[in-house]
């Protein structure tokens, strides 16, 4: 799997709940229409701008309460990653078992504004702004996490080494 990625950013704030991503109403519709309503309230029209490999970069305490499924909205609109400051810790643990990359990197909130280029490396933990070139250091995943999504989910790297059936 390549670790490094490069993507435009958008970023949101701090305590962004799993119900401010995932509204209860769209949870009924199939899930590439349910993807439509993410940050419905909070950023109308994002779905409509956010582009194939962008990046979403929050402040503290992403993913707040319940365990909406998010990750699975997010990977059908095709961002790459998420990078907070902080993640609710069920909410990561949602991202990386549907095989979408999570980063936690202390002042990334701060030092990315919408539309910046951010190049990351997983396996090493840092993010840099290709506008500003700063470069920050997070938490590099660990091998176990990389290799989850290097199978892109944990159902699929479950698939793989023969411990569940092959999902349809």
């Amino acid at each position: 799997m390549n670790t490094t990625i490069s993507g435009h950013v958008w970023v949101v704030g701090d305590s962004v709940t799993t119900d401010a991503m995932y509204p209860a109403f769209a949870m009924k519709l199939p899930l590439p229409e349910a993807a439509k309503h993410i940050f419905y309230e909070l950023r109308p029209g994002w779905t409509e701008q956010v582009q194939p490999g962008d990046i979403v970069i929050a402040g503290r305490n992403l993913g707040l309460g319940s365990s909406r499924p998010v990750a699975a909205l997010f990977r059908e609109l095709g961002v790459a990653a998420l990078v907070a400051e902080e993640f609710n810790s069920l909410f990561l643990r949602n991202c990386i078992n549907h095989g979408l990359p999570a980063l936690t990197v202390p002042g990334v909130h701060e030092a990315f504004h919408d539309g910046d280029l951010m190049h990351l490396d997983f396996a090493e933990g840092w993010v840099e702004n290709d506008e500003s070139g700063n470069r920050l250091q997070g938490g590099a995943l660990p091998p176990l996490v990389l290799a989850i999504l290097a199978a892109g989910g944990i159902i699929p790297k479950l698939a793989r080494e023969g411990y569940v059936p092959i999902p349809a």
